[in-house]
């Protein structure tokens, strides 16, 4: 029998319950590694406290319901904070670290580089004198500065193979690194974490893709590869939307499991549902995770967004 390789991982945010986009990429996540005989690892990503509502534990609950486990227990991030900051010093003494005092009003107000794309990092901080970031520092003092990447001269944006979606090509600018309220930044926690896990297949939703050419900078520029660490494929799948046509949202009604649950849909009759959704089960069809696994195919999964009817669990 082969034996495993790698891992695969989720990683919830827990500024809520999970609603059924959330658990649809988990599902996937899940599939996508059991069916490549990876471990699942599962991680809460809890570094910004500011939007910690406490709901780790009925999330991973959640997943549980539904038949998703993972190997070893789940990894709080905020419990990895000695490896984030052990990278910001490798790429500090590489000399690709620098204070940034700008505000997101001042960025989204100054003048961008041809073709940058909206939002874009302009560089205002990044060539300033000794004196000119020490004045700086001081006008928005008792504020601390960002730490930003400085992208080496002439890096051409990465572009990777998405198991999903093909081609992908993005943008890249010098992104934060730190924030200056001292929260490290997602883009550098994600890349750090997943290596360090061993991960090396990332599946998540397709709004996060145009991050992804950052994240393979960030993995080039930390040497993870030279170094043997995990570099990770990447299925980015698309998004979950609400009746309305945006993306689903709490505000959609009963789509979360303890909501369903509330209204009398049984934790079977969603993951029927998801099931369904992923081309794994005919309408109405009871499944479980293991029947999911026999009839996975990675290139037949849908390319299209999913659009819940909230008619589906009879006028929920």
């Amino acid at each position: 029998m082969t034996e495993p390789r790698g891992a695969g991982r989720y990683a919830p945010s827990p500024s809520g319950d999970l609603h059924l986009g959330n658990l649809r990429t988990a599902l996937l996540a899940w599939l996508f590694a059991r069916s490549s005989r990876r471990r699942f690892l599962m991680r809460v990503e809890d570094l910004d406290r500011a939007r910690d509502a406490g709901t780790a534990a009925s999330q991973l609950a959640d997943l549980e319901r539904l038949g998703i486990d993972w190997d070893g227990e789940a990894v709080l991030q905020t419990e990895l904070g000695a490896g984030h900051e052990a990278a910001i010093a490798r790429l500090a003494e590489a000399g690709l670290v620098y204070e940034c005092t700008c505000s997101r009003k001042d960025i989204l107000a100054a003048p961008t580089a041809p073709h940058a794309p909206p939002g874009a990092y302009p560089g205002t901080c990044r060539e300033l004198s000794e004196d000119a970031r020490a004045a700086a520092r001081a006008a928005i003092a008792p504020r601390l500065p960002a730490l930003r990447l400085r992208v080496p001269e002439g890096t051409a944006a990465p572009e990777f193979d998405d198991l999903i979606l093909g081609r992908v090509r993005g943008d890249i600018d010098d992104l934060v690194l730190k924030r200056g309220d001292g929260t490290v930044a997602y883009n550098l926690a994600v890349v750090v974490d997943d290596a360090e896990m061993g991960v090396d297949q990332v599946v998540r939703g397709d709004d996060l893709a145009p991050s992804t050419p950052r994240q393979i900078l960030l993995q080039r520029l930390l040497g993870y590869e030279e170094r043997g660490m995990a570099v990770a494929e990447y299925a980015h799948a698309p998004l979950v939307l609400g009746p309305s046509g945006a993306r689903l949202a709490k505000r959609d009604g009963a789509v979360t499991l303890a909501r369903l649950r509330d209204s009398g849909v049984a934790d079977a009759e969603v993951l029927s549902v998801l099931a369904e959704s992923l081309g794994l089960a005919v309408p109405g069809e009871r499944v479980t995770p293991a029947g999911m696994l026999a009839r996975f195919d990675p290139a037949a999964l849908p390319r299209e967004p999913w659009t819940w009817d909230p008619g589906v669990f009879g006028g929920q």
